[in-house]
């Protein structure tokens, strides 16, 4: 019998508390691994709409409504209406979210260390062509 999915969700579950705890050791409590995907968004492109980050993400609006608020409670985005178009409002990184892009990109980096030490090159490149044909 196989078990792929089961593999992948222990991977996830594990990757998500491994994410948990660098957040707590980094001093952004607040955060969860969920939130990750709308900071890269912006990491990536500065400034998007709801619409735009959840089309990105593959989420619902709904969803991404709700973790960019808590986002913006904790103080990493805010809500900007356009000037050009006032019935558009985009969410953009303050400071503290542009400030937390190095940490980001560390617990990235470490995350990927873990998940790819027992691999060689070739093997973390087969793995993941095997997993993107899935």
């Amino acid at each position: 019998m196989r078990n792929l999915l089961a593999l992948v969700s222990k991977i996830h579950e594990k990757g998500n508390r491994f994410i948990i705890e660098e957040l707590k050791k980094n001093g952004a409590e607040g955060l969860v691994p969920s939130h990750g995907d709308i900071l890269v968004c912006l990491y990536q492109n500065n400034k998007m709409t709801m619409k735009d980050i959840a089309d990105t993400i593959h989420r619902t609006r709904p969803t991404v409504t709700v973790l960019v608020d808590k986002l913006e409670k904790s103080g990493y985005l805010k809500r900007e209406i356009s000037q050009e178009d006032n019935r558009y409002t985009y969410i953009v990184l303050t400071k503290k979210g542009q400030d937390f892009k190095p940490v980001f990109e560390k617990i990235s980096q470490n995350l990927n260390d873990v998940l790819y030490k027992n691999l060689s090159e070739q093997e973390a490149d087969i793995l993941e062509n095997l997993l993107q044909k899935i």
